[in-house]
């Protein structure tokens, strides 16, 4: 290692390349019918008996395993951590989760109410400004306070309403348009019904003299 980096890089590359000419005399003595070396000679160990390390070809000896950028190359990434099945991550949901339990500690609740009271402050004060505005441009009217179930004598039954009256010490109130009574509605039901009856199941001349009839009699 006290060599320096240059140093270590130059005798690395020097080693593999004695490596790559040995590799070739193996290639040709397999050619030459001889024993395969790349496939049963031993395998090359560090000082403490591990593989020596390489990427793609090129092995790194002794100090050259710690050089800048070489080291990075054979650290391993660490694992991720396992991910919690959906049983682990309910274990932890409680009433606390949901929001149950919020105002249990005593804190949210003072400061909502002093929230509540600030924005109540600020819209009490942006209409006085705002009827403050009005009044100093002379738009502001009196105030009247307005039953919205008082009747006026006028509206009577010349709008075609019908009074109804309700419990004692209610309001009356007034319909301006005629409300059909139950018999009425039965009644009209059943000329609908007829109607359509004789729609599906009369022919066109007794529609016809139907017809007729019902102009002779004035209905």
């Amino acid at each position: 290692a006290g060599l320096g980096e240059f140093r270590i890089r130059d005798l690395n590359d020097e080693i593999n390349k004695l490596l790559r000419e040995k590799g070739h005399w193996e290639f040709r003595i397999k050619e030459l019918g001889g024993p395969d070396y790349a496939r049963i000679g031993p395998k090359m160990l560090d000082h403490e008996g591990k593989e020596v390390p390489g990427n793609r070809g090129y092995k790194y000896f002794g100090a050259a395993k710690d050089l800048p950028g070489v080291r990075e190359l054979f650290e391993k990434e660490p694992l991720p951590p396992p991910r919690k099945t959906r049983a682990e991550l309910m274990k932890a949901i409680d009433a606390e989760y949901y929001g149950y339990r919020d105002e249990d500690d005593g804190i949210l609740e003072p400061l909502e109410q002093e929230h509540e009271k600030k924005v109540i402050a600020e819209a009490v004060e942006k209409w006085k400004m705002e009827r403050e505005a009005r009044l100093a441009r002379g738009e502001e009217e009196e105030e009247e306070e307005v039953n919205i179930y008082a009747v006026n004598d006028d509206e009577s039954d010349e709008e075609g309403g019908r009074e109804r009256e309700g419990e004692e010490g209610q309001q009356k109130f007034i319909a301006h348009v005629p409300v059909p009574s139950q018999q009425e509605i039965e009644e009209a039901l059943v000329r609908r019904k007829k109607m359509e009856l004789l729609q599906k199941y009369a022919s066109e001349t007794l529609m016809a003299q139907s017809e007729e009839a019902k102009t002779l009699l004035g209905l």
